[in-house]
């Protein structure tokens, strides 16, 4: 029961039990110095009107259980086809599609004959997808309407739909390259959101979280699940530092307070300052061999940020070695990534789960 009602916190909050619904409990944690209500204290850590925390649980478990099923049939064929797939995510207005434009054109120039395609998720309007389809390369366009966030059968389908439409393409013109190529890029642009993508398996390689200058440094703490779950933190937007305030520095600090082993790179889509370091990083991830994503979490306080690569966060001289053998300090806390994993894919809930009943 510890871990239900958080008694066990030695923390100076404390927790008491609401009434939500029909007799069901919920759980709210109040800060008795300023009266601030945590409503995430719950096992299942969110509270959901109505519903149980162990209900709430269930019904991840249950959803994201038959997600989780699709992504790993996603990402077993894409492996099998040579398609790298990057899954795109920030809030709104990061810069995404201008920043997915850019290195498109890029790529043109720098790696000709790799094949790049997108799949543009919003829950409204053609937009993006008619933005990248201007640049010449193909994408299909998924509306969520009210959801959130993509899924992985949402992605299963659009590919489906994207190399269809690609091979007909390909039938009258000579511009691109299909899926049987030896190497393809497929970028995936969620829908803005930096909270409920965190936690949506989509088969991709990677999950490349974009952070721009304009939304202020404290965003890898305020919404943590994102940043632990990205293996690389684009800071984008960096022509406008002079105009406003951002601490870069502390930006660096908090993600990597996250998740200590996040890639960080700075760059403007608009002026191209930084787009070679994303280039080759772009290039490493095309050639390596993948292996299924880690879904991290918030590691424990003190954790720093010494597992952090070097020579990211500048934007410049960005390398990749050969990943050296883990220090004791480094495997355990892989090991207790790995522990919490298991325990929080069952103690995190998306309000959208409810609502897909």
């Amino acid at each position: 029961m510890c871990v239900v009602c958080g008694c066990s916190d030695n923390s100076p909050a404390h927790d008491r039990h609401i009434q939500t619904h029909a007799g069901e409990a919920g759980v709210v944690q109040v800060n008795p110095g300023n009266g601030d209500l945590h409503f995430g204290a719950g096992a299942a850590r969110v509270s959901v009107p109505g519903m149980s925390q162990a209900r709430a649980i269930k019904l991840e478990t249950d959803i994201l259980g038959a997600n989780n099923r699709v992504a790993q049939q996603n990402r077993a064929h894409f492996e099998a086809h040579g398609v790298t797939a990057l899954n795109l995510v920030s809030s709104p207005g990061s810069g995404k599609t201008t920043l997915l434009c850019a290195t498109i054109e890029a790529l043109k120039k720098h790696a000709p004959d790799l094949h790049v395609a997108v799949i543009e998720g919003d829950q409204q309007t053609s937009f993006d997808a008619d933005r990248i389809r201007a640049t010449g390369a193909p994408a299909i366009q998924v509306n969520t309407g009210k959801g959130c966030h993509l899924d992985a059968p949402m992605v299963s389908e659009a590919f489906a739909q994207l190399d269809s439409h690609d091979h007909h393409d390909h039938d009258h013109s000579h511009g691109h390259h299909h899926h049987d190529d030896a190497h393809s890029l497929l970028f995936i642009e969620n829908v803005g959101n930096l909270v409920c993508p965190a936690v949506w398996d989509l088969g991709e390689a990677a999950k490349v979280a974009i952070l721009s200058v304009t939304e202020g440094e404290d965003k890898p703490l305020k919404y943590p699940d994102m940043f632990a779950a990205a293996s690389l933190m684009v800071l984008n937007k960096i022509d406008l530092l002079p105009h406003v305030q951002f601490d870069v520095a502390r930006c660096i600090e908090l993600a990597r307070r996250v998740n200590p082993a996040i890639e960080i790179l700075q760059l403007s889509a608009t002026t191209g300052e930084g787009m070679d370091a994303w280039l080759h990083w772009l290039d490493h991830e095309v050639h390596r061999p993948h292996a299924p994503p880690l879904r991290g979490s918030l590691p424990p306080e003190g954790a720093g940020s010494a597992l952090g690569r070097p020579g990211g966060e500048t934007g410049h001289g960005h390398h990749h070695h050969e990943e050296p053998a883990s220090s004791a300090p480094e495997a355990a806390l892989r090991d207790r990534v790995q522990q919490l994993e298991a325990e929080l894919a069952q103690a995190r809930a998306a309000l959208s789960a409810d609502a897909a009943l």
